[in-house]
């Protein structure tokens, strides 16, 4: 194996590695009672689809992947089952004009969420145009960018 080939899968082992400690999929019995209250309190009717644990700034965080009526919905918790982040899948149609109108700028909308933290409302979306796909937002309900 010669040195460069032995660097690439050195270097994708590593990646894959990374990727796999940072979210780790587990079981609902596995997680701690605060955090399984946690997520029973935020599924609102929403079917559980995946629940994984990961570090985030060196604090442990749930991502809890759910759908509800067709959509995806999906929230985060920290270790003590506090909600931090809700992230609900929208219709272009849904959308508040101005953040339809600011994604439309980029190309058709494929996909569109609000993310909800705390009391603050953003707007993510996936746009297609002429055959690319890129991500748009996070903007505010008026279309103006904000810091994601």
């Amino acid at each position: 194996m010669t040195v460069r080939r032995l660097w690439l899968t050195t270097a994708v082992l590593a990646i894959g590695m990374s990727a796999w400690l940072a979210a780790q999929k587990v079981q609902m019995k596995d997680l701690p009672a605060a955090v399984q209250k946690g997520v029973q309190d935020n599924l609102m009717g929403a079917t559980l689809k995946s629940l994984s644990k990961e570090k985030e700034g060196g604090k442990t965080i749930y991502e809890v992947e759910s759908t509800l009526n067709g959509k995806t919905r999906d929230f985060l918790l920290d270790a003590k089952g506090t909600l931090i982040e809700v992230e609900d899948e929208l219709a272009p149609e849904g959308l508040p004009v101005a953040v339809k109108a600011a994604f439309e700028k980029e190309g058709k909308i494929l996909k569109a969420e609000s993310v909800t933290k705390g009391t603050t409302v953003t707007y993510e979306g996936t746009v297609d145009k002429n055959g690319k796909k890129s991500a748009v937002g996070p903007v505010d309900a008026n279309g103006k960018k904000v810091k994601g």
